[in-house]
This record gives C-alpha cells, structure tokens and sequence, in this order.
C-alpha cells in the first residue's frame, strides 16, 4: 500500500495546505477553519470490502499492543497515519456501545431507536475520542523537538476533563479555563485530580474560550479545544463505528447534541469518508440538537443558515453545551447542508423529561443526551422522522457526571420545573408490614 499521509487543509476556497506538525489552527491566507485532509487516492488501494475485513478483524483482535484497544486506533490509517507507535496515548477509547432502546422508542411513537453510549469513555464522555488524537499528536511534535511547554482548553467540562487525563498519561503538562460556578462538582473535580492548573474564571464558556484563543497564540501553548481539527478525527470514528456495529448498514437518522458544535460536523466527516471509500452505500439524515437556553445554531436554521448570529447563552441545565458563540459553526452548517440536516430545540422542561424517561427506561443519561432525546421526540411526533425509521441518538456523556441534576429532579428541587416522576426514597419504620405496604402501593402506581 502506499504511503498514508495527511495534513490540515483550509475548509474555504483557498484551499491551503500546513503539516500536521505546524503549531496552527486557523487559516495564515484567509482566517478559514482547518481541516485534516486524508490522502484519498492511497487510501482507495483498499477496497471498501477490503478496509471492512481489516476493522471487523481489529474488533476481533484487541490485542497488543496497548492501543489495539482503541476504537480510535483500530482505524489509525484514517486517523494520523504517520504517528509512531510509542507516541499513540490511549487509554482504551471508543468502541462505544450501541444498545436498542425499545421501552425508550416505544414511549417516543418509535420501533427502531438506539443510543450509542459515548459517555463509557474513560473519562466519561466523548471527548476522550478526539483527545487521544491531539495529545499522540502532541506527544510526536515534542519528540521531534518542538517546544510545547503545556496543552490548554476552555471548557465547560468534560473537554477539560479527557485533555487532564490524556495529559497526564502522555505526561504533558495541562491547563484548563472553566467558567466559574457553572459546572457540575464531578466534571470539576477531573482536571484538579489528574493534576492539570485548573483556573475557575469569572466568565462563561466564550469568555473562557476567547481566552485560551489569546493564551495559545503564543507557540508553547498548545490548543485543544474542538477548532483543533485534530480533535475531529478521533469522533467522525463515532459514525464508522457504529455503522460497523450495525455489520455495515446505514442508520436513517443520526441525532446530536450541539453545543461548540465539532461533534456534528465530525460525525459527518467519518459518514462521508465510509461513503466516499466504499464502505458504505449511502448516508443517513443528520440532526443537531440544541438547548432552547442556547440555540444560535437553531436560530440560524430557522432562516436557512442565510445568517449567523452568535448570542449569549442563558443559564440550561444541559450546561456541557451552553455555548453561545461555538467555533466550529461553519463546519456544523457544511455537514447539516450536506447530510439534508435539520436542528431542533427542547425546552428546558423537555429536556429535564426525556432525561427521566430515559433513566426509567434503564439508561442513566447526561442533560446533554436528554437534549437530543427530546428533540427526536419532537421531531417523531411532528412525523419528520417515521415510527419505522432506524435512529441512533449519540450519548455524549455518563449521567454520572451530572448527579446534582438528578438528585434535584427527583427532590423537586428544579427551580420552574415540576418533575412529572420524581421518585424519591421513602422514610420508613423498621417493620416489615410497613415494607410491605410501600411495595404494593409502588405496584398499584405504575
């Protein structure tokens, strides 16, 4: 086979090219977001058959050596195909369940849904998909003699959360910029226990973000949130794998939680890619899902993407994607556009509920995934998406991240949120007939 390359390459028309190892995130000729550019034509020496049999065999293996656990490496030729060996940090990422939620898709008026559990990553979410990308590249750039004194990200959460850990197995320092008081105490705690400088600013997310974009203007920082297109090549692995779950079929429906927005446009990159070298004969529909409290992007979609305007997001319980002003808007709109995609909204109300019908119906998700829920609701009973349409619902993080939100659904503590199944624990005597009564009066209401 010949020699795998790639590169970053400008999403605009200028089209420009820049190594991998170049300490760069922008376009120098227009501004442009970056891509990575993966060298097609070497790629293409493999037949779509052929590049199925090696991943199916990868799956089957996960063996030695220690990346050969990843769900990210095991496709490391459409990843970073130039990275040695001994610079893959991995801490066994991806190969993210795919469940049937059929108590779920019933309530939904749907009998095909599932979720893919990205949120079983080490550190919790997905973001470890695309770290583990970024810190081996990192890793390889000071091998080679780059001086990278640390690697930083604005965060909301769980970015901060995968870089800390990621940092600290390749042995980076890390520096993170949370917004002050508008995490959760579990996201929080990640990044201060993996050891990276971890700095509380009285901001939001963007002002966090507009920050970290000064701070990495100087060479020896490194940036890594989602702008990063590194970051992107570790999550369009999501939409290979899941069709390799589904033994090469093509879901009809795919929805995702928006928040900086680089999850959907990788996500579409990994479809257009499988599409594009055989493995797959066609695409599915993209949604992107978007807190009322924090829609730019819907609002944009309600004129056609004619006009984008950033905003101020409102406080959400769905905290992870309270962004107002996401870098990676442009990139968002080419894959919606090209995938026939649609954006939808929930409520806060809205998503507080899917939240809960997911959890009874076994599943413990995050607010973020509760979004994307209620927006697949929504859109089923508005009949967009048909009751026998196959739909995947990407699961972005662990609810247990976001026990505080839980514990005050079912404490009724929501402020302007009655909860409609609050199931709080029952205080009772010692005695086994008031046992017994509690369980038949629990039968009785269900």
């Amino acid at each position: 086979m010949a020699r795998l390359n790639a590169a970053f390459r400008c999403i605009n028309e200028c089209g420009e090219h820049y190594a991998l190892d170049d300490v760069i995130y922008t376009c120098p000729q227009c501004g442009g977001l970056l891509e990575v550019w993966h060298d097609l034509d070497a790629l293409q020496q493999k037949s779509g058959a052929e590049w199925r049999t090696c991943f199916d065999q990868r799956v089957r293996m996960r063996a030695q050596p220690t990346w050969g656990l990843s769900g990210i490496w095991s496709k490391r030729e459409w990843v970073l195909p130039e990275v040695n060996d001994e610079n893959i940090v991995s801490l066994a990422e991806g190969f993210a369940p795919l469940l049937p939620a059929g108590q779920l898709g019933a309530t939904f008026q749907l009998d095909n849904l599932w979720l893919k559990l990205c949120g079983t990553s080490h550190s919790g979410s997905f973001k470890d998909l695309g770290m583990t990308v970024l810190v081996s590249q990192v890793k390889q750039m000071i091998a080679d003699g780059k001086n990278i004194r640390a690697i930083a990200c604005a965060s909301t959460g769980d970015t901060s959360a995968a870089l800390a850990a990621y940092c600290a197995a390749a042995g980076i320092p890390a520096v993170v910029l949370l917004p002050e008081n508008k995490i959760s105490t579990a996201q929080l705690i990640q990044p201060i226990a993996h050891g990276a400088l971890t700095l509380a600013l009285q901001t939001d997310f963007d002002g966090c973000m507009r920050l970290v974009q000064e701070l990495t203007k100087r060479p020896e920082i490194y940036l890594a949130n989602s702008m990063n297109s590194l970051r992107i090549e570790g999550q369009k692995t999501i939409a290979v794998e899941l069709c390799q779950q589904f033994e090469w079929q093509v879901p009809d429906w795919v929805v995702i939680p928006g928040g900086n927005l680089g999850n959907i446009s990788a996500i579409g990159k990994g479809f257009e890619m499988a599409h594009q070298l055989g493995l797959i004969s066609r695409t599915p529909r993209l949604v992107c899902a978007q807190a009322e409290h924090a829609n730019p992007l819907y609002l944009s979609y309600q004129n056609g993407f004619r006009l984008f305007e950033a905003q101020q997001a409102k406080p959400t319980l769905a905290s992870a994607i309270r962004i107002g002003n996401p870098v990676s808007v442009h990139k968002a709109i080419r894959a919606l556009r090209q995938f026939d995609g649609i954006v939808e909204q929930a409520s806060e109300v809205e998503l507080v509920e899917a939240a809960s019908q997911a959890d009874r119906a076994g599943f413990f998700c995050c607010p973020q995934t509760a979004v994307a829920l209620a927006a697949t609701h929504k859109l089923a009973a508005r009949g967009t998406i048909q009751k026998h349409e196959r739909v995947v619902v990407i699961s972005t993080a662990h609810g247990l991240k976001f026990t505080d939100f839980k514990q005050a659904y079912h404490e009724n503590h929501l402020s302007g949120i009655q909860s409609q199944q609050a199931n709080p624990p029952l205080s009772l005597p010692a005695r086994i007939e008031d046992v017994l009564a509690a369980i038949d009066k629990h039968a009785e209401s269900r």
